[in-house]
């Protein structure tokens, strides 16, 4: 009999957590190894919306009264957290995108949240007005330029996918906010006849329980700062390129968005698509491939190549590069959901936090 071969893993994963409960999306690593995840409200039963990994237990963070909102506009505690991660100083910033269920947002709902780590208190909230975050708005993912201003710039992705697209810019001393490359075609999900993802050989689509099916259409998702901050790198969900803008033009407000449309280049086809986006101090920028169970590379001389590819990394989500030298990545099964499968839900519990090594740090664009 001839034997058959399967799909051989690349690279080494270690699995740093099992999560047995909801789902998790968001992961970051602080610079003393402290490990924060994030699980937004999508239908399963979340108690705690951010936790802290403490001896394999998911400690609600900073405490429970931030992780029991009174409604989806409070801007006192967390509604449903897409996001969290650590800056350059080692604080903790929280991406409540405040849409349980993706309902569309209430003002005070959608913010930024600073954590100070060196005594887990909030030090600082962002809200946004009603025409930077807009009813459709869904917060996704943030970067972070210290140096930029006098303490700093956030860069965050809407990924709507009932609106328009685009990039939020932060001033975070003074909490002022503005949208850029809105609705820009950078930012938005390719339609199905251009671009049809497939997942566990079966095609990516919004499938209801009754209805025809739909393509997914969530639109600039991953984001990912240069090594010398000149750059902000950012990706649709649905989609297989990635693109670049200048962050000096996302942070100057003259300009128009036909002077900052002008700096966008496309970055050309990136192997798979792509829910999370990184970079690390030798330059070299990381993406998810939740089509191939892998994370890819690109070196500073643009070459692809595949860090880690494991039957395991059931749509491999976000990434958080920390300091003792390893690529943090958490695993969902996201693709399976009820949302995607005609109403069954096809997930099989536990979700994983794994970790490999890069021997690299994260950006730290800092005074």
């Amino acid at each position: 009999m001839t034997a058959l071969f399967g799909d051989e893993p690349v690279g080494e994963l270690e699995l740093v957590h099992a999560f047995s409960g909801p789902m998790p999306t968001g992961v970051s690593v602080s610079h003393t190894g402290r490990i924060f995840v994030s699980f937004p409200k999508w239908g399963d039963d979340v108690r705690a919306t951010l936790v802290e990994l403490c001896e394999g237990r998911e400690v609600p963070f900073p405490d429970p009264a931030w992780n029991s909102a009174s409604g989806n506009d409070d801007a006192g505690a967390f509604v449903s957290v897409q996001s969290v991660v650590v800056d350059p100083a080692d604080r903790l910033w929280v991406v409540d995108a405040a849409s349980p269920m993706f309902q569309p947002t209430q003002p005070g709902g959608p913010k930024l949240v600073r954590i100070d780590l060196d005594g887990d208190s909030v030090g600082q909230v962002i809200t946004f007005p009603t025409d930077v975050a807009l009813p459709s708005t869904y917060l996704n993912d943030v970067r972070f330029d210290l140096r930029r201003g006098d303490a700093g710039i956030a860069y965050l992705t809407d990924s709507s996918d009932s609106g328009p697209n685009g990039i939020i810019v932060v001033d975070l001393a003074t909490g002022a906010s503005w949208r850029r490359l809105h609705d820009h075609p950078s930012t938005r999900a390719e339609p199905l006849h251009s671009y049809r993802p497939i997942v566990e050989g079966r095609p990516f689509l919004q499938r209801p329980a009754d209805g025809p099916p739909k393509p997914v259409a969530m639109g600039s998702d991953g984001i990912a700062i240069s090594a010398d901050g000149a750059r902000l790198y950012y990706c649709p969900l649905a989609s297989r390129r990635w693109y670049s803008v200048s962050t000096d033009a996302l942070a100057e407000r003259t300009l128009t968005e036909a002077d900052v449309a002008a700096t966008v280049v496309d970055e050309g086809d990136k192997g798979g698509g792509s829910d999370g986006l990184e970079t690390d101090d030798a330059g070299r920028f990381y993406l998810t491939s939740y089509e191939h169970n892998a994370v890819l590379r690109r070196r500073p001389d643009g070459e692809f190549e595949t860090l880690v590819h494991d039957p395991r990394l059931l749509w491999p989500d976000t990434m958080s590069i920390a300091t003792d030298g390893h690529l943090y990545v958490t695993a969902n099964q996201l693709h399976r959901q009820p949302t995607y499968q005609r109403g069954q839900d096809l997930r099989h519990r536990p979700y994983a936090l794994f970790r490999t090594r890069i021997d690299a740090g994260p950006v730290l664009l800092r005074p």
